[in-house]
């Protein structure tokens, strides 16, 4: 059944346009783009606190003690290791990533669900959540490389960038090895896509001022830079059994349960939130960016005339 949530007045009628699947595609791709620019330094910082191990490598007390010992020891451009893997592949996976979200609003959403006075939460997360059906056959490859290069040891370096892991990944385990931790990362984005976009919408509505129809410029950044961070409070323990999976040596865990059942047998559960901190530092300013994105590009079409 559907959530009825009130919001503030934002627009007359029940029925409120949504953008189509093309729309949403493009526009989604231009948002992500803008969110891996803007929070890949933070995402490196919080790979190398949840990947570290009791007396083997670089230690850190905290975000940022992680980010001084990187300027230190790699520079600027050790904030960025491994961003062209998510780079590459951001414009399609965010651009399937709103398309989906278009899709499951289809599937799951009343003709009323986003009307201003009564939000159908319910609805917007499950079509939310349908939207990592269509990244996850993208996205986890890239972030299997994305993580072993952001963790491994910058003084030994077992990859020396993108298309080495790949090639070194593939004939160390094949296709099962490149794909590994592919449904831990299907569980921790249909998890977090579901508060994402349903806290997205509800922030817009509550953001826009009485007799305008969308919020202001920094309306719309607040309400994407929040939406990001209750994303990251959902799917981080998640993202914490996927991130172990997919850097562990080859053979040491089977998938995300034995990682869940070695975490809690040796570290307890506060180790699921390990990086939480840097985590909340990066999704405000990416998403915050990721959103203007999105909703920069609705507008551009807009004004080209582009149904």
């Amino acid at each position: 059944m559907a959530a009825e949530v009130e919001a503030p007045q934002q627009t007359h009628g029940e029925e409120v346009k949504q953008p189509s699947h093309l729309r949403s595609f493009i526009a989604g791709g231009i948002g992500g783009t803008a969110l891996v620019v803007v929070g890949h330094p933070f995402d490196t910082v919080k790979v190398k606190i949840q990947t570290m191990t009791p007396g083997v490598g670089p230690q850190y007390t905290g975000v940022m003690d992680c980010a001084r010992q990187t300027l230190a020891q790699q520079g600027f451009r050790g904030l960025y290791n491994g961003v062209l893997a998510p780079l590459a592949g951001v414009t399609p996976m965010f651009a399937l990533c709103f398309f989906g979200y278009s899709v499951g609003k289809d599937m799951f959403c009343d003709a009323d669900a986003f009307d201003p006075h009564n939000l159908k939460l319910v609805q917007i997360g499950l079509a939310g959540a349908t939207s990592a059906a269509f990244t996850t056959p993208l996205l986890a490859p890239g972030e299997r490389v994305k993580c072993l290069l952001q963790s491994q040891d910058p003084k030994n370096p077992k990859y020396s960038g993108t298309g080495d892991a790949f090639k070194k990944i593939y004939k160390e385990g094949g296709l099962r090895s490149v794909n590994r931790g592919f449904t831990g990362t299907f569980l921790r984005d249909a998890t977090g896509s579901a508060f994402y976009f349903s806290s997205y919408e509800y922030l817009k509505v509550l953001f826009t001022p009485e007799g305008q129809t969308s919020p202001s410029v920094v309306g719309t950044l607040v309400a994407g830079g929040l939406a990001g961070m209750l994303n990251w409070t959902a799917m981080l323990p998640l993202d914490t059994l996927k991130t172990r999976l997919q850097v562990a040596p080859e053979g040491k865990y089977g998938n995300i349960h034995h990682v869940f059942a070695d975490i809690m047998r040796n570290e307890g559960p506060r180790a699921l939130f390990r990086g939480f901190s840097a985590a909340m530092v990066r999704a405000f300013p990416a998403n915050a960016a990721c959103f203007f994105g999105y909703e920069g590009a609705l507008k551009f079409m807009d004004w080209l005339g582009l149904d």
